[in-house]
């Protein structure tokens, strides 16, 4: 494993590249693929082969020469880098239409990433169940997080809402934050680690790289 100096010496951007390599890799494995080369996956992935090579190499490598990688065990260590040899418990947090369409994939749960509960404001969906878990008074979210072990929470909410919403989280114990919430977030808990996506930024990406082809 790496020390957290060389962990951080790492870009962003080699990380950021790592859950595509984890998920090609897995589809390689439902095909029955044993081993790889650096070049061939490059064709896969669209990215070069010295890329996919100078990424790895920062953990290690894990390729021979004349044999490529060996597709199970480089999917199994790229888990583990990831952290996902573990089950992360997470709690929703804003039950609308994009926190219940979260809840609802199942795909998370593959990954060890469990939903174990939702919470909202609004009374209209309060006592709704949404994939056998029902929809809680966000009024109870405080001693749920403590007694349940809850490591990260999604944040679905309004934008000025979400900061305080943050911070009460990060003083109850959460870890981390997935935060869908159109604003970046700054916590007073540096401990706590906040992943922030943008949904209408990535639309907005897509509109500029095909804005002159419509």
């Amino acid at each position: 494993m790496l020390s957290k100096d060389e962990e951080k010496k790492i870009s962003s951007a080699v990380i950021k590249r790592l859950p595509r390599y984890y998920r090609y890799l897995g589809e390689l494995l439902e095909n029955d693929i044993e081993r790889i080369s650096s070049k061939e996956l490059s064709v896969r992935m669209d990215v070069t082969a010295s890329q996919i090579r100078q990424d790895l190499n920062n953990f290690g490598g894990f390729g021979q020469q004349g044999y490529g990688y060996n597709v199970e065990y480089l999917y199994n260590e790229i888990s583990k880098i990831l952290g996902l040899e573990k089950t992360y418990n997470i709690i929703i947090v804003g039950a609308g239409n994009l926190g219940q369409a979260l809840a609802n994939y199942i795909d998370f749960e593959k990954s060890g990433f469990v939903v174990k509960g939702l919470f909202d404001v609004n009374p209209k969906i309060v006592g709704i169940s949404v994939r056998g878990l029902e929809i809680q008074d966000i009024d109870n979210m405080e001693m749920y997080v403590k007694n349940k072990h809850i490591d990260i929470a999604v944040l679905t909410l309004p934008k000025q809402k979400a900061p305080k919403i943050a911070n009460d989280l990060a003083e109850w114990g959460i870890k981390g934050i997935w935060n869908f919430a159109p604003t970046d977030l700054q916590l007073k808990d540096k401990s706590v680690t906040i992943e922030n996506v943008h949904l209408s930024e990535s639309l907005m990406t897509l509109s500029y790289r095909i804005k002159d082809r419509v």
